[in-house]
């Protein structure tokens, strides 16, 4: 039975500050641990909508947001990373979260999460208007005009809205999120603690399976491992 590698979930939305940190982070630290990485765009909006908020609680709370626009800059100087403070918070970010669900399984979509955030996070740019999008596209090669006509049919929307239902199904409550397996990790400080249980849980999968396959009597019958699959 071959055996799939580690996997990652990761779970943003471009509006959120503390996904900038971790889509600009999360591919050098998961190759470096061999885990691949399932990007999971999903709308932050409705989650809070379902928690009671109406908006970040980084602007429902004062406080919480002081405390939090302090906390990026530390964070960036330690990762880093370049920053600069959003004149506008949180943007609109449902049109590029629909480009990234088309593009999931596409080449272009590291990088064009990666530009996306560092407009809103570095450059202090619009990211919600097809010209802002369409930009982001063309300095990628890709054909903007083919992209954003796509991710704008009413099947792809429909995606974004499931993607976004699943999502609340699955207990998320916050933006970055991660799954190794069934378990969540929350917030990019928690990053490198969700990138090790994804590749400590497939070396345990991968050692249950070289163990059931080499039993007496093992051949070609059914291999039950321990684990539940992983989605994709």
């Amino acid at each position: 039975m071959e055996q799939q590698g580690a996997v990652l979930e990761f779970w943003f939305d471009f509006a959120s500050n503390y996904s900038y940190l971790s889509v600009m982070r999360i591919d050098a630290l998961a190759r470096a641990a061999g885990v691949d990485v399932v990007w999971r765009p999903f709308l932050l909006g409705p989650i809070f909508k379902a928690l009671g908020m109406d908006n970040s609680p980084f602007v429902l709370n004062r406080q919480k947001g002081a405390y939090m626009w302090q906390d990026m800059v530390r964070e960036c100087r330690k990762y880093g990373l370049p920053w600069r403070r959003p004149g506008e918070f949180p943007r609109h970010s449902v049109l590029p979260l629909r480009v990234a669900v088309l593009g999931e399984d596409a080449p272009w979509l590291q990088p064009f999460c990666q530009r996306i955030m560092q407009r809103n996070f570095v450059h202090d740019l619009d990211i919600g208007s097809e010209s802002s999008v369409a930009e982001v596209l063309r300095a990628l090669q890709l054909d903007a005009a083919a992209i954003l006509g796509a991710a704008q049919t009413d099947h792809n929307k429909l995606r974004l809205r499931e993607r976004t239902e699943q999502a609340r199904a699955r207990g998320v409550f916050g933006a970055p999120t991660f799954f190794a397996g069934q378990e969540m990790f929350w917030g990019n400080d928690r990053l490198e603690d969700a990138i090790a249980a994804a590749s400590a849980g497939h070396a345990h999968v991968a050692a249950v399976a070289v163990d059931v396959g080499g039993g007496q009597g093992g051949g070609d019958g059914v291999q039950v491992l321990d684990h539940q699959p992983r989605s994709r």
